[in-house]
């Protein structure tokens, strides 16, 4: 159970993630969680609406899997094998946070200022998260897809809009944590 319960090396990790990739590849899928939502949006109805949901989602079945086992796995993993003990946070990183109003995790993975239920009592951070979730779901449709989607399947297939699209990641959140972020909080 230790072997589950700690921190993995990023290589294995990254190995895993590798296999999988080749695993798609040989059998000619592409992976994508932003996918699920124009296949979940499909099933509802809604391509007898917008002409974008108007497709074959049955094709994209394994894809919904995906998205099953990734939730179920996440939780499983978090309330049967993790540690948040062992969760390491940079000294100089809790003193930005702090001078932020943002919480140490102490022992939670996430600080309950940012995750919390205490969320929900206030009027600006309901509207960040709003917000934040239509701009994540504006840009993900907008770039084509999202980070998982470019940073993992696009970039093993070698597609430059791929590159292109995590460079903008890597930007954009750089961005949001130097500049943004302190101004919201």
């Amino acid at each position: 159970m230790n072997l589950l319960t700690s921190t993995w090396h990023w290589s294995v990790s990254g190995f895993i993630i590798g296999i999988v990739m080749l695993c798609l590849t040989y059998f000619g899928k592409t992976f994508g969680m932003s996918t699920n939502l124009r296949s979940l949006c499909s099933i509802a109805g809604l391509g007898k609406r917008v002409s974008f949901f108007n497709w074959d989602w049955k094709s994209q079945r394994w894809n919904l899997v995906v998205v099953l086992g990734a939730m179920f796995g996440g939780y499983f993993a978090t309330h049967f094998l993790s540690d948040a003990s062992n969760v390491s946070i940079n000294p100089v990183t809790i003193l930005k946070l702090n001078k932020l109003g943002v919480d140490v995790p102490n022992g939670k993975l996430l600080p309950d200022t940012l995750f919390g239920s205490e969320v929900f009592q206030s009027p600006k951070k309901i509207f960040l998260l709003v917000f934040g979730g239509f701009l994540i779901g504006f840009g993900s449709r907008y770039a084509g897809g999202c980070t998982s989607g470019h940073a993992i399947s696009g970039l093993s297939n070698f597609q430059l809009p791929s590159l292109k699209a995590v460079i903008g990641f890597f930007i954009g959140g750089l961005i949001m944590v130097n500049f943004i972020f302190p101004l919201i909080f």
